[in-house]
């Protein structure tokens, strides 16, 4: 996992592709896009850009790719992101759904947040487990943009 803010990242502490999405992260006005799916490199590489309402962490099932990594970028409004490591043991709540590459978990063991704040980004890898848009103090709307990048990329 990474962690940072978008005005600071150097290239050469990432991935090629990460930098692809990083790049675009930073360079495109979210504030003129509608809720949607944007290719930037086909299916390979792709950003969707997300209007949603922070909840209760209990509510938010705590989930991992397979065959995606998540850089999730928050454009507006403030979250927290639960984090662990997929130790494989978690009880799941859904089984993995091929078309979405996603499972839930019920729950996991070692959860730590991340505070997120506008320009903050995350980038979680297959075995990163994460519970995204969870209340921090209240609840509240937020933009986010995902973008999903095929680990093939890497």
């Amino acid at each position: 996992m990474f962690f940072g803010h978008i005005s600071n990242f150097e290239e050469k502490h990432y991935p090629s592709a990460v930098c692809t999405a990083l790049e675009y992260l930073k360079n495109t006005d979210f504030n003129q896009l509608e809720v949607g799916r944007y290719p930037i490199k086909g299916e390979l590489i792709y950003a969707q850009v997300l209007d949603l309402e922070t909840q209760q962490k209990s509510a938010v099932l705590p989930e991992v790719h397979r065959h995606y990594l998540d850089v999730q970028y928050l454009h507006a409004g403030e979250e927290r992101i639960g984090v662990a490591v997929d130790s494989g043991d978690n009880p799941i709540a859904n089984a993995y759904d091929a078309a979405r590459d996603i499972l839930f978990y019920r729950d996991v063991a070692n959860e730590s947040e991340l505070v997120m704040r506008p320009g903050n980004f995350a980038v979680f890898f297959p075995s990163d487990v994460h519970r995204p848009a969870c209340i921090d103090g209240k609840a509240c709307k937020i933009r986010k943009i995902v973008v999903k990048i095929a680990v093939s990329e890497l």
